[in-house]
């Protein structure tokens, strides 16, 4: 019998199957073509002109050759061969022309002099506000970020020269309040007039700018020139945006528009799943998703065009058979008109979420899946992967060197490939089948991603797969719900609201397991990063898939090595404690590893303490309390607000009760100072002031306010140059050990701190933590008069500022004191017992 009548005999129908499964061999023939064309475009798009004439020459003559000799037989691997030449060849022309772009016209020559110009360009890409990373002490500027492309370019001597040549624009803005909180939403909702239009610009709009010209960065592949622009006037606007953007840009606002009342991670992260509009997530939230690899929801990708193409024409496998689902089948649209329809679909996915990689990709594979759902062939989706890959190289070069376009084909090869496999051996070994899926998806995407992430993060996360798994089950509602509600917002928007408020629970679901996972303890550990690195996970990766394959065999070592994970991820305190030494038992004080900032822990009770600071990141302060299973926090006292102070503040305030926020009286940086009250506010936090002079008291620990003076007409005391020199400074007693914390005070509060009338009792002490991440800024006559047992230094490894400076940490020995530093030890705990005149100190550490 044939192999085809079996399929039919056996699926127990009088007239057999009316779609029989025929399953072959992968046709994988595109493949080959489409990755010649790929590393191409990668190598030339920065060669000489006579590199890829060459290269176009020998391709092609190869290629003629084979196809000549071919002649009347039919060699297809010769074929196959000349294909993947021409293909090459092609992709090669493509990346020199756009190579081109960078060197077309004066602007280059004219950022490398720093010159001013007057230039006319078109807005390629929706402004984003920049928001960098909060790690050190003065924050960047605010500014817009925006792609573009310079039509015309005047000099200043009037020369004036149309070209095409691709540019990155930076628009400084002044608005204070843009950086009250990065998760308040677009301007338009804050004030900041200009910097309100800069930011409603749209895609093809065209401007007129006054901009001084600098040369790219080294890693700027895709411009030719950063044009620097004032942003205290608003846009010149010489031509209005087409029809299409502005229909797109009036879709995204009104989902920005009915997310406006959600809870917080619900406002920011819900533009972000459904339309890639990131411009909401505050850094701490950006940063968790990373952490635990899910970073792709908020990259617009296939997974997004697939639910939307679900609903539409139904499970595929159902596309072409009479009992085929979907709105389309329930409206008794045709097959063709289906498919069509989808087309159209496809086409506003990618203006309304933009051209990124990801999109593009989507895009393409939807496209041609689409073209054999309407021309009534069915294809394997590995050669519409190849396809798609082709053409969209073809079309933009630049997408060969994009990490995230090399993330997103990865991902979706391991979901055609390894995910199936993996899913009937799981099932074999009798594992629900939507358990199996499920698994098996987010541990083949994990295994092909993972080297390429630490390729740029040099960090291998263990919580990526069970929190993809976990978030799995939340993104198709999220995922309807927010594209429903951005197709009603524009013509019902309480429908719309309601929609968003549907949404808003799955949302939320997907940030509390990204801001879990992050903060434990264990969720991750570092790996040598860059290509070298990758590979070394790679082959980490494929040794770890071998050896699962024999453990899947032995359920009882599966369980074994699974709680052993789990027991790796979590650590919990009691375990940690016996195993690790950590914390060590009757610990007094903890600085915590925060990176290149400051927070420092004081024990009152059993899961109580003090926070003095929270550091530059949310999830590494978060980290650290939980390590210490600190629940309960009376005081979070913020010595002054710089970003490596205060930046992590979301990090202590998550998931425990805290009593009150004490900061300085002076408010500098103002924007970090709003942040702080804002984040004060969303918790129900009271916020107050500490002066010189206070005293107060929580469990063991007592502790005086010796620094800054409070505010009085009375006294003479000079306002502080800036926010060091009002650094809240403590003199804290616990477990018989005195403590001197100076936050970042510099040389003269150090020498007015010595004359005021709070330190008039100061004396030798038995740890200080040392002013200023150990700068060179240090008076002498205060750590003479200090005369620490133990001197603590929190800094980050590698800093740009030189911390700790070796002339400090040279004086602090001289006097008698033990150094150490977060950067080389990790977290130090200070382990103190005894009455004062007989104290013992100890010191435990936790390495980085």
């Amino acid at each position: 019998m044939p192999p085809r009548a079996g399929v039919h005999a056996a699926s127990g129908h009088r007239l057999g199957a009316s779609h029989p499964r025929q399953e072959g061999p992968v046709d994988l023939r595109l493949v080959p073509p489409a990755f010649a064309a790929w590393a191409m475009a990668a190598l030339m798009l920065d060669a000489p002109p006579r590199w890829a004439i060459a290269t176009v020459v020998i391709c092609g003559v190869a290629a003629g050759a084979l196809l000549w000799r071919s002649r009347g037989r039919a060699s297809w691997r010769r074929v196959s061969v000349a294909g993947a030449l021409l293909c090459a060849a092609a992709s090669t022309c493509s990346a020199a022309l756009h190579g081109a772009d960078l060197y077309r016209g004066p602007l280059p020559a004219l950022a490398g002099q720093y010159a001013e110009v007057d230039a006319e360009l078109s807005v390629s890409s929706d402004p984003r506000r920049a928001r960098p990373r909060a790690a050190a002490a003065h924050a960047v500027p605010p500014a817009v970020v925006l792609d573009a492309e310079v039509v015309r370019v005047t000099e200043a001597d009037g020369t004036e020269t149309v070209t095409r040549t691709p540019v990155l624009v930076i628009v400084r803005t002044n608005a204070r309040t843009d950086a009250r909180t990065s998760e308040s939403g677009p301007a338009t909702e804050r004030g900041a007039r200009p910097e309100a239009e800069w930011l409603a610009l749209l895609p093809s709009t065209r401007l007129r700018v006054h901009a001084r010209l600098e040369p790219p960065l080294p890693e700027s592949d895709e411009v030719a020139a950063v044009l620097k622009v004032s942003g205290e006037r608003a846009p010149h606007v010489t031509g209005q945006p087409s029809g299409a953007q502005r229909l797109a840009g009036e879709l995204r606002a009104g989902l920005r528009e009915a997310t406006d009342g959600l809870p917080s991670d619900a406002r920011a992260l819900l533009p972000g799943l459904v339309i890639g509009d990131t411009s909401r997530v505050p850094p701490e939230l950006d940063q968790a998703f990373r952490d635990t690899d899910l970073t792709h929801l908020l990259a617009v990708s296939g997974a997004n065009l697939t639910i939307v193409l679900a609903l539409l024409i139904g499970p595929p496998g159902l596309a072409q058979r009479s009992e085929r689902r979907g709105l389309a089948a329930k409206a008794g649209l045709p097959l063709r008109t289906t498919a069509l329809c989808g087309g159209a679909l496809t086409l506003g996915f990618v203006i309304v979420c933009r051209p990124d990689p990801s999109v593009l990709r989507a895009a393409a594979c939807g496209l041609i899946a689409l073209l054999a759902l309407a021309t009534g062939r069915r294809r394997s989706l590995i050669p519409a992967l190849a396809a798609a890959v082709l053409l969209l190289v073809l079309y933009d070069p630049w997408l060969s060197r994009s990490y995230g376009f090399l993330l997103s084909v990865l991902a979706t090869g391991a979901l055609l490939t390894l995910a199936p496999r993996w899913s009937a051996a799981l099932r074999g070994r009798r594992v629900p089948p939507r358990l199996a899926d499920a698994l098996a998806a987010a541990a083949a995407a994990q295994a092909v991603c993972a080297p390429v992430v630490a390729v740029l993060a040099a960090r291998v996360s263990l919580v990526a797969v069970p929190c993809n798994l976990l978030a799995e089950f939340a993104v198709a509602p999220a995922t309807v719900l927010g594209f429903a509600a951005l197709a009603s917002a524009p013509v019902a928007m309480p429908l719309a609201k309601a929609l968003s408020w549907c949404a808003s629970w799955p949302t939320g679901w997907i940030a509390e397991i990204a801001r879990s996972g992050a903060a434990l303890p264990g969720s991750g550990f570092d790996w040598p990063g860059g290509w070298l690195g990758g590979l070394l996970l790679a082959l980490a990766t494929a040794g770890v898939v071998l050896l699962g394959r024999r453990l899947v065999r032995r359920p009882w070592l599966c369980a074994a090595c699974a709680l052993l994970l789990l027991l790796v991820i979590v650590q919990p305190p009691p375990l940690t404690r016996v195993i690790a030494g950590w914390p060590p038992a009757g610990w007094r004080m903890v600085m915590c590893d925060v990176g290149q900032g400051d927070a420092t822990v004081l024990a009152t009770g059993d899961g109580a303490a003090v926070v003095v600071d929270a550091g530059p990141d949310p999830v590494a302060v978060d980290r650290c309390l939980r390590s210490l299973g600190i629940t309960r926090i009376p005081l979070v006292l913020l010595t002054h607000f710089h970003a490596d102070h205060v930046a992590g503040l979301p990090g202590v305030l998550r998931g425990r009760e805290v009593g009150e926020i004490q900061t300085t009286g002076f408010e500098e940086p103002r924007e970090q100072a709003a942040f702080v009250r804002e984040r004060a506010a969303a918790e129900g936090v009271p916020v107050t002031r500490a002066a010189a002079g206070e005293r107060r008291r929580a469990g063991a620990l007592d502790w005086r306010v010796l620094w800054p003076p409070p505010e009085s007409p009375e006294l003479t005391t000079p306002r502080p140059e800036g926010p060091n020199d009002a650094s809240v400074t403590l003199l804290v007693r616990t477990g018989g050990l005195e403590l001197l914390l100076l936050g970042d005070l510099e040389p003269p509060s150090q020498r007015a701190l010595l004359r005021s009338p709070a330190a008039a009792s100061l004396g030798s002490v038995d740890v200080l933590k040392v002013a200023h991440h150990g700068s060179a800024h240090q008076d002498p006559e205060l750590l003479r008069r200090a005369a620490p047992r133990l001197a603590l230094i929190s800094c980050g490894a590698d800093n740009s500022y030189g911390h700790p400076s070796p002339r400090t940490v040279d004086a602090l020995r001289g006097g008698g004191a033990e150094v150490l530093r977060t950067d080389t030890r990790g977290a130090i705990a200070v382990v103190g017992a005894g009455s004062r005149t007989a104290p013992r100190l100890e010191v435990a550490t936790r390495p980085p």
